[in-house]
């Protein structure tokens, strides 16, 4: 049932459509969020009728598509006003959060909760973030280092992802890189915190990242995640952070083409490459894996139908990596299914989240087992003679 101007909720209407500020003010309804939303290939899922009610005072704060959008950006996109669709969203959370009105899914909340106690989303100990590097002789960052490397939470503590952080770090020592983690002083970015209306949280996670990576001199911040990625490089200089940030695909592609990397040996696979949501439309990176993984002696390159600007979410952001989501409403399952169609080999992956949707999706989607789902950094790793 909707909520109407003038009951109890007001406070909380009037809350989304200053957050909403422009964005709701020049959305004319065309639809073409609702006709181009990835929800459209599964189900009814309107994202305009969101945002009308918003604009008429009428907002239902029990609605669950609130929670379904997952920001891959395909909404802005597409807008031929440029409506930031997802500030919108962001903002009917934030009211939902910080007023108490409505639901947020439990699954979410336990997340959230987590972090807030742990400094991560799997609830895991701050003094294992450092474990994954165990036997890797990983050195603790110092001023005199030249590159921070930040992880991203999941391939500090998922087991099924730890390999991302430990094959980057075995590229960086191969290229002779002078870098450092900083390991259990870190907490996470907030970057998924933040989408999902926490924003108190996000700007406590923010300011310890920036004083702790002031305080120990960094300058430089090389990240395997792109949602660490498009927070640091977007968000934290509003908040008073001065270091450059790069990632993974990007910095690995310039060791590559320095010599830094060679190749003794062929990779003879056939390898499909998806473009991440937060690397890809939000952050305008689309070259520099294609580049890495064309450099690659043996290995053969396909293209999903639906590629780079048009490519599908595999439905991890937006704090939705952390909710219950039904097997048939699963993008990465469609995603997943139409790579093994094609007769891909190896469905390569630049993001720790979309890895953590598609090793999942193995598990439930028809011949999963068929495919590999691996990093770009763990493909690297197999054709050069790691020192």
């Amino acid at each position: 049932m909707n909520t109407v101007v003038g009951t109890p909720y007001r406070e909380a209407i009037d809350a989304v459509l200053q957050e909403g500020g422009e964005a709701l003010q020049i959305c004319y309804q065309c639809g073409s969020c609702s006709g181009n939303c990835p929800w459209s290939v599964l189900r009814t899922f309107a994202i305009h009728r969101i945002i009308h009610q918003a604009q008429l005072g009428l907002v239902d704060f029990e609605d669950e598509d609130v929670w379904r959008c997952a920001t891959c950006g395909v909404c802005v996109s597409q807008c031929p006003r440029g409506v930031e669709i997802i500030d919108v969203i962001r903002a009917l959370r934030r009211t939902i959060v910080g007023l108490g009105v409505g639901k947020v899914p439990d699954s979410l909340r336990l997340a959230v909760k987590n972090v807030s106690s742990t400094g991560n989303p799997l609830g895991e100990s701050q003094e294992k973030r450092a474990d994954w590097s165990q036997g890797l002789g990983v050195k603790t960052f110092t001023k005199e280092a030249k590159l921070l490397y930040f992880p991203c939470c999941l391939p500090c503590y998922d087991p099924q992802i730890i390999c991302v952080a430990r094959a980057t770090v075995g590229l960086l020592q191969t290229a002779g890189v002078d870098f450092g983690i900083l390991g259990n002083s870190e907490t996470c970015c907030g970057e998924a915190i933040r989408k999902a209306g926490n924003e108190d949280l996000f700007q406590s996670l923010a300011q310890q990242n920036i004083a702790l990576f002031s305080e120990n001199g960094v300058t430089k911040v090389l990240v395997s995640s792109p949602h660490c990625y498009h927070t640091f490089k977007n968000e934290y200089p509003n908040l008073g952070s001065k270091f450059e940030v790069i990632h993974s695909t990007q910095y690995i592609l310039g060791l590559i083409k320095e010599g830094k990397l060679k190749f003794t040996k062929e990779l003879r696979k056939k390898v499909i490459y998806h473009d991440p949501c937060y690397l890809g439309r939000h952050n305008g990176i689309y070259d520099e894996p294609r580049e890495i993984l064309k450099s690659i002696p043996g290995l053969e390159l396909m293209e999903f139908p639906d590629h780079g600007e048009d490519s599908l979410c595999c439905g991890g952001g937006s704090g939705r990596l952390w909710m219950e989501t039904k097997k048939e409403e699963r993008f990465s399952n469609i995603k997943l299914g139409e790579a093994i169609e094609l007769g891909a080999e190896v469905l390569a992956v630049a993001c720790p989240y979309c890895m953590s949707m598609f090793k999942d999706s193995q598990t439930t989607v028809d011949r999963g087992e068929a495919i590999e789902v691996k990093d770009i950094s763990e493909l690297v790793q197999e054709v050069i003679e790691l020192i």
